[in-house]
């Protein structure tokens, strides 16, 4: 089995010792870096890479379980804007628009 796929702002890896897959979407740009990382299901890991545009493929990567979450823009202190996990980073989730 393949253990990792990627894609131009999304990665996805198995981790076969304690057999479980995470996927992480990082944006980048000259305002700052965001990064959110998910723990995702087998069926998600398996259709990632079967879309045409790889929006659909953040798109299906953002139905999961969020586990951390981090934005550091220019907008922010000197430190982490947002630093959140788990529980909380799935109502802040919720919350965006």
């Amino acid at each position: 089995m393949k253990t990792k796929k990627n894609g131009n702002n999304w990665s996805a890896y198995y981790d076969p010792d304690i057999r479980r897959y995470f996927a992480e979407i990082i944006y980048t740009s000259r305002e700052g870096r965001e990064q959110y990382n998910y723990e995702i299901t087998q069926d998600i890991y398996d259709r990632l890479s079967t879309f045409k545009d790889d929006v659909d493929n953040e798109r299906l990567i953002k139905t999961a379980k969020i586990v951390y979450s981090f934005e550091n823009t220019m907008y922010g202190t000197l430190g982490p804007e947002r630093v959140v996990w788990d529980e909380e980073a799935n109502e802040a989730m919720k919350k965006r628009p």
